[in-house]
């Protein structure tokens, strides 16, 4: 058992067990869904490459966001509605393996950089006459590719150790892709190390960056307070509330997710969190930023006011 040796060549993904009917009902919705977030999260990202009032830090790290969010739903739910229209519900074990490694490292990368916007909103609201010096575009490029670096060097740690397991099966995955504590219940050796690695890294990546963010806003919220002008007051909420719903969306399900017993919730409650962690959320953020956002309709009303005079 000792030896690293991978036994099995495919994984059947069991997806929502429901009958073919439902399943056909569900491929539509959920194709529905992700043609929305990649609408969404597109029309969010051509706006601000092609408006140059969006060109501020703010918005760089939403188009960041928008990037990671289409690439986190890309990463599983392609596999989940081929699978709801196919007999054969497989999938290779190394593109299993390599799904795993991605959701990760999406998942990740959005959490550090929802910390870093919070930051910019901090930086912005508490300290606006040095904005521009703190928040420069070279120190907004290194947050940003920091936030992707940490992210997939944590996820390969993860996966270098489910590759250090012996995979003799079960060949099922009771999910609709291939989640890493899922994966983990086909090795045949004791797992408990990588459980507790995933946990810490879960405290690490969830519970810590959700401090920073609390703590963010906690000085903005004292900040906002302190203005005089209604006006000035009613901006700063307005610009911090449409992050603070994204915050909130996608920490409250991840904690409940990763960080709660495994007894608390049955497998099929937990397939629904991870499709709301993986489908619903990246869809919302664009919903939530432009609804909210003064400077995201106008630019959109502009774009199709010049679209018009053409």
């Amino acid at each position: 058992m000792g030896r690293n040796q991978t036994w099995i060549s495919e994984v059947i993904l069991l997806g929502f067990q429901v009958d073919q009917e439902l399943e056909v009902f569900l491929f539509g919705f959920f194709l529905l869904f992700y043609s929305l977030t990649l609408m969404g999260n597109g029309i969010i990202l051509g706006l601000i490459c092609l408006d140059s009032r969006l060109h501020t830090p703010m918005y760089f790290f939403l188009s960041n966001l928008a990037i990671v969010d289409i690439s986190y739903a890309s990463s599983t739910v392609p596999k989940m509605l081929a699978n709801l229209i196919m007999q054969k519900k497989t999938i290779s074990f190394a593109p299993c393996i390599l799904q795993t490694f991605l959701y990760l490292a999406f998942a990740i990368t959005e959490c550090t950089s929802l910390v870093v916007m919070s930051y910019d909103r901090y930086v912005a609201i508490c300290h606006p006459l040095h904005y521009t010096v703190i928040m420069s575009w070279r120190v907004c490029t290194v947050l940003a590719a920091t936030c992707w670096i940490f992210s997939f060097l944590l996820a390969l740690v993860h996966i270098s150790l489910i590759l250090k397991l012996p995979f003799c099966g079960p060949q099922k995955i009771n999910h609709f892709f291939c989640q890493i504590i899922s994966v983990f219940k086909l090795a045949c050796a004791d797992t408990r190390l990588n459980q507790i690695i995933l946990f810490v890294g879960s405290m690490f990546v969830l519970a810590g960056p959700l401090c920073l963010v609390l703590v963010s806003y906690t000085r903005i919220l004292l900040a906002t307070l302190r203005i005089q002008s209604g006006e000035g007051r009613r901006k700063a909420f307005s610009t911090c509330s449409s992050h603070l719903c994204v915050v909130g969306l996608f920490f409250g399900s991840a904690i409940v997710l990763y960080m709660t017993p495994k007894s608390s919730h049955s497998q099929e409650q937990r397939k629904i969190l991870s499709l709301f962690y993986s489908l619903f959320n990246p869809m919302l953020n664009p919903l939530i930023y432009s609804l909210r956002n003064a400077e995201v309709k106008g630019a959109l009303r502009r774009f199709l006011g010049k679209k018009r005079s053409m």
